[in-house]
């Protein structure tokens, strides 16, 4: 059965890893996945990511037997796109969380896309 929303499917996969306590997880392919597994690696939230035939193996990073991501929520859905300006890019759990967001210079962290003053497409909320 094909899947209505891959981002929201990436988020729950390396969610569910975490919970399990894997080392890694699979997801299938896409230029916009990678774009999102990217950030999350600069800015810590997982090890690392390698490209493997058709899917992206997420190195999955732990603080001792507890997760560093503590929660994940998917904000612009496939049936209701959430759109911010600049001046309203969210600050997630008062700076300890990124938000995600798909602009017109690519997919940015939300400080960066406040540096680079462009607001997009919020997709989804780390922290």
């Amino acid at each position: 059965m094909p899947v209505v929303d891959p981002i929201a499917d990436m988020l729950t996969r390396i969610r569910n890893g975490q919970m399990a306590l894997h080392q890694s997880v699979n997801i299938p392919f896409s230029k916009a996945k990678i774009s999102i597994v990217e950030i999350m690696a600069n800015e810590g939230f997982i090890s690392d990511y390698k490209i493997e035939d058709s899917s992206i193996v997420v190195d999955l990073k732990y603080k001792g037997s507890r997760p560093v991501v503590k929660g994940m929520k998917r904000i612009s859905k496939p049936g209701r796109k959430v759109y911010v300006p600049v001046s309203e890019i969210p600050a997630v759990r008062n700076g300890l969380g990124i938000c995600i967001l798909s602009t017109s210079k690519g997919v940015l962290e939300g400080g960066e896309a406040h540096k680079q003053n462009v607001g997009g497409e919020l997709i989804c909320e780390i922290w």
